[in-house]
């Protein structure tokens, strides 16, 4: 069980931080269920989840996780997201995203990066679902790796490719 004040991810809202942990008092609520009260940490807002909720929650990454996840991109390989049914392409960046693993949201997001170059060769573009689908993932990984690392989400792009130069 988590502790107020701890940084999670919460599915795909992200990194979360538990403001409350207890009953609450709202219409629908279950009186004898302790609660999670969540703030998103990067967007405005609450949620209010079970403790024992089965939407995948973990800690956020430590900074020498993060470091050593940053340090082992030029390893990941990419997954291939080629099918042609929008609803079948979508299901599966969900289904990568909803896993809450960094090294799967990297996958996403660097198939997508070559499937940009690819389109880009042929003087095409991406599709709206990559495109919507690339901007989540990069977003929970930048967040994630923002929180861990104490800089900001739009700092994280440079801070990822310094590492990587040097």
């Amino acid at each position: 069980m988590y502790e107020v004040g701890d940084r999670i991810i919460y599915g795909a809202a992200g990194v979360c931080e538990i403001e409350a942990v207890g009953p609450i008092d709202l219409p629908g609520a279950k009186k004898d269920v302790d609660y999670y009260t969540l703030s998103p940490v990067y967007e405005k807002g609450q949620i209010f989840a079970p403790v024992d909720t089965s939407v995948f929650t973990r800690p956020v990454l430590t900074r020498d996780e993060a470091l050593s996840l940053i340090r082992g991109i030029p390893d990941i390989e990419e997954n291939i997201f080629d099918d042609s049914n929008p609803r079948e392409l979508d299901e599966r960046y969900r289904g990568c995203m909803k896993s809450g693993n960094c090294t799967d949201l990297l996958r996403l997001i660097r198939a997508v990066y070559a499937k940009r170059r690819r389109a880009a060769g042929r003087g095409r573009r991406l599709g709206q679902v990559d495109e919507r689908n690339i901007k989540k993932a990069e977003e929970l990984l930048h967040n994630e790796l923002a929180c861990a690392l104490g800089i900001r989400p739009d700092e994280v792009r440079d801070f990822i490719a310094g590492m990587l130069e040097g």
